[in-house]
């Protein structure tokens, strides 16, 4: 399903949902209480984007539910420090994350990875299948690593390494592409792996991990 909201009207709910944001993060309240305003924040602010529960309704924003909690406390802060700089994190999240406490933020990564994951996506079976080799063998020839070393063998990732499995396959290809353009450049390891992809092999790698 993709996003349908205009350009202008998309401007206008990040506009409110910054100001709601403002309201609510940074509410003077002991670290150990940071957790009582995530529910709010999250259905209230994050869902704007990345839907109730964190189920996206659209490929722009990923889905939140079930990723690795220290993945999601990573992206944070490097939102919050200007650090991942592609195009929709300028956009969207610099702003978000700059209103967030540490506090928050984990408690928002907790929140989060505790909520049931996505589905799998169904997609082209010759190309889920193209990307299933690629995602469990990687590419010898092209000095591809199998992805399932560091995301997990059903795509479930692990710690610092976000889950695949369940999430936009055009998500996921927006930001293979931004490691391979360099506008997303806070993985190092990740700008290696794609600058040595195709852009058939992203796209079939892509497919099969959001079936997962």
């Amino acid at each position: 399903m993709g996003w349908t909201t205009g350009p202008t009207t998309m401007k206008r709910l990040i506009a409110i949902a910054t100001a709601v944001l403002l309201v609510v993060a940074t509410r003077d309240v002991p670290a150990q209480q940071a957790e009582h305003g995530v529910p709010e924040l999250a259905t209230g602010v994050c869902s704007a984007c990345h839907g109730p529960q964190g189920h996206s309704i659209s490929p722009v924003f990923p889905n939140l539910a079930g990723q690795q909690a220290g993945y999601i406390v990573l992206q944070l802060n490097a939102f919050r420090a200007h650090e991942r700089g592609d195009p929709n994190a300028r956009a969207y999240m610099w702003g978000m994350a700059s209103q967030l406490s540490d506090a928050t933020i984990k408690s928002l990564a907790d929140y989060y990875a505790a909520q049931k994951p996505a589905p799998g996506e169904s997609g082209d079976r010759a190309l889920i299948a193209e990307g299933a080799k690629i995602y469990n063998q990687g590419v010898e020839a092209n000095g591809v690593p199998a992805c399932a070393a560091c995301h997990g063998s059903d795509a479930q990732g692990k710690g610092a390494f976000p889950r695949l499995g369940g999430q936009h396959a055009e998500y996921l290809i927006a930001q293979l592409e931004g490691f391979q353009s360099g506008t997303r450049a806070n993985a190092p390891i990740m700008d290696n792996v794609a600058h040595s992809m195709t852009h058939e092999q992203i796209r079939a790698a892509a497919a099969y991990a959001a079936s997962r």
